[in-house]
């Protein structure tokens, strides 16, 4: 038994580790949202379900050992040969960075996954079912449920080890070297079980009929599908809610999915951890806890928040969970089960990704798999209700059933005038009460990050507020500026509303870069709520791509910008773009300025602190750096912010109204390793 636990323990947790160490190399390359990490999900459950469907089809195969065998031995000569081309052999090299503008880049993202860890990721998927399937042949009398639980666990140590061990202390690239000599370590043991086994197992068809081991009928395949795919649309969906709803912590999506597999394990661990009707009433407690969340969550410490919606999807997942360990088949069916649950995860994860954005305006699937875990509780708790054919077709009719009434609701619990979804999330546009006296306008929100706010009077209609007003440090830097009005040359990483245009005037040029053609289209007029962009006398453009991306093809191109002020606006939001703080994203900018030209970085930030990031690069490139912090204040409509300005030229930062609220950028902040595009550590810097 031994060979087979350490071969499922080691296929798990490289399986986990794989996942955030791809999802960070390829999230520059998408614009640093959180919805390449959710695509990235998808593709994972797809890959999943592919790997136990080849399990399935193997184990009725008479020379399984050696089928199985071959396609290690190609997935790790595979892996051998992509690493002389690339810098590891699952990260790719840039020649494989996406084209211009792209509005939906999943099947982008699938194709640069499926060339990347594709195979790899399929192969270590198969082998859990495969390695129970065995265990069982051989060992009949012994449960495979603790190997099962055994899986979850090395998934779940994968997982954590990551961010708290591997990442601090690994570049990218030695990630990847280091992560595919753990796969060719677990392609040689598993190849060798499955070999020894070769003449012990026979194929599915062919083994001895046994008590209970009857062939699972439609009904408890649809049942093992729509299970396992409510637990998959709860996951995804209260990760989308407190990560972008909530708080964009860094690490955040962690939590949810560590949960998820905590269920598993406990679920599957032939313990007293199924229990219906005390999961029943502490679903019932965490689903009151979370309304009286949705309906003080402006009030409510973060934490309370996240602990709330952690709670609720735990349970959820234990109640789905529990359910499927209670109906799991005799061995002789396990990788019918696996595949199943997995189909149901990978449904899970298509709904989300794919089909909630273009039907739902906000992140409604919550409240789908909110209301099917209901359904699935009442179900399991009336025994007269018990027969699998009305079970499975009462949930899949329920979930249609809601998915419409969603749908017909039409932006529940929102008072939006405006809620759009695509990949990037959802932009909503709301009436803004100022505290100052000017009178209303309206506000952009993407998530719980404020993209800006624009009064209605105008007399006020082109000035700046929130972290942007006149006193700011961006404020000081660009009112006092010798060549506004003058030709000055504008760029601006993160567009928002435009707000930045209202310190240019006539004759300069200011250049926008936004990676969401939503925020795009309302910044430049649509629906009539903002207008700084239309309003300006400079010279304005919008280029709809991630700005690095866009950056370095304008420097391909032999188009530097000259830009005299370079403003980087995509730091306020608690999931950093990390791609665009790196010491090769400060080469790009340095040479889209000139000489004299200056960086102004905008950190305000509840759960990072980036000044010890900046001072590093400001020390690699020989740049002088300064920090301007200001309060909020009521009367102007400002939120406290604190901007961090750099030059090449000292002489560029000597403006006596900056110099008056300056504070040397120097290691008194702390000190950290120098980023990188191979290296980054989001745990050093947290407040």
């Amino acid at each position: 038994m031994f060979q087979f636990a350490i071969s499922i323990f080691l296929s798990a947790f490289l399986l986990f580790q794989v996942q955030p160490m791809i999802g960070k190399f390829i999230l520059p390359w998408f614009g640093g949202t959180p919805a390449v990490w959710s695509t990235a999900m998808l593709f994972f459950q797809v890959f999943l379900t592919g790997g136990y469907a080849y399990a399935y089809w193997l184990v009725k195969q008479k020379r399984q050992g050696w089928i199985h065998a071959a396609l290690l031995g190609v997935t790790a000569a595979l892996l051998l040969a992509l690493g002389l081309g690339w810098p590891s052999p699952v990260t790719p090299s840039a020649d494989w960075k996406p084209a211009i503008g792209m509005e939906l880049p999943i099947p982008q993202l699938f194709l640069l996954l499926t060339i990347s860890v594709g195979l790899p990721y399929f192969v270590l998927a198969a082998n859990s079912p495969l390695m129970q399937a065995w265990f069982s042949a051989l060992f009949p009398q012994s449960s495979y449920a603790r190997l099962y639980s055994l899986s979850n666990i090395g998934s779940l140590l994968g997982l954590l080890a990551y961010p708290l061990v591997i990442e601090p202390w690994l570049s990218l690239r030695t990630q990847g070297w280091t992560w595919s000599g753990g796969f060719i370590i677990f392609a040689l043991l598993a190849g060798w079980v499955g070999l020894r086994a070769q003449d012990r197992v026979r194929p599915v068809e062919h083994a001895a009929p046994e008590a209970g081991g009857e062939k699972p009928s439609v009904s408890f395949m649809a049942l093992w599908a729509i299970l396992g795919a409510t637990a998959s649309v709860f996951l995804l969906a209260t990760t989308n809610q407190i990560t972008q709803e909530v708080a964009v912590i860094p690490f955040l999506w962690i939590l949810p999915l560590s949960l998820y597999l905590l269920s598993f394990i406990l679920a599957f661990s032939d313990g007293p951890w199924v229990q219906r009707r005390l999961y029943a009433a502490l679903f019932a407690a965490a689903s009151l806890a979370v309304l009286y969340v949705l309906s003080n969550a402006d009030m409510l410490n973060i934490y309370i928040q996240i602990a709330a919606y952690g709670a609720l999807l735990f349970l959820a997942c234990m109640i789905a969970h529990g359910e499927l360990y209670l109906l799991r088949p005799s061995p002789q069916h396990l990788t019918t089960f696996y595949l199943m649950v997995s189909v149901g995860g990978a449904l899970g994860g298509i709904f989300v990704n794919l089909v909630a954005p273009f039907i739902f305006t906000g992140y409604w699937e919550f409240y789908l798999a909110w209301l099917l875990t209901f359904v699935i509780l009442i179900l399991a708790l009336l025994p007269r209700w018990n027969s699998p054919r009305f079970r499975s077709g009462v949930l899949w009719v329920s979930s249609i059933a809601a998915t419409v009434a969603i749908m017909a609701a039409f932006n529940p619990f929102s008072d939006a005038l405006v809620a759009v979804r695509n990949f990037y999330g959802v932009i909503r546009v709301k009436e803004w009460n100022s505290s100052s006296g000017r009178g209303g306008g309206y506000v952009m929100i993407h998530g719980v990050t404020i993209h800006g706010t624009q009064y209605i009077a105008p007399e006020w209609r082109n000035e700046p507020t929130i972290h942007f007003t006149r006193n700011s440090g961006l404020g000081l830097a660009l009112e006092n500026h010798p060549k506004q009005g003058n030709g000055l040359r504008m760029g601006v990483l993160g567009l928002g509303i435009g707000m930045m245009t209202s310190y240019a005037g006539g004759g300069d040029f200011v250049r926008y870069y936004e990676i969401n053609p939503a925020v795009v289209e309302y910044a430049e007029g649509k629906g009539g709520y903002f207008s700084f962009l239309s309003d300006s006398p400079a010279e304005v453009s919008v280029v709809t791509d991630d700005a690095r991306l866009a950056l370095e093809r304008e420097l391909a191109e032999g188009k530097p910008q000259n830009f005299d002020v370079l403003i980087l606006d995509t730091f306020s939001s608690d999931a950093i773009p990390v791609h665009l703080i790196t010491r090769e994203a400060f080469e790009i900018y340095l040479k889209h300025m000139t000489p004299d030209g200056i960086l102004i970085a905008h950190i305000s930030n509840r759960h990072i602190d980036l000044r010890p990031v900046l001072y590093g690069l400001a020390q690699e490139f020989g740049l002088t750096g300064v920090v301007v912090d200001t309060p909020g204040e009521d009367a102007i409509d400002s939120y406290p912010s604190r901007f961090v300005i750099l030059s090449p030229n000292p002489q560029s930062l000597q403006i006596p109204e900056l110099q008056a609220r300056a504070l040397p950028l120097n290691d008194s902040y702390g000190a950290v390793r120098l980023w990188t595009d191979d290296y980054s550590n989001l745990f050093q810097i947290l407040k």
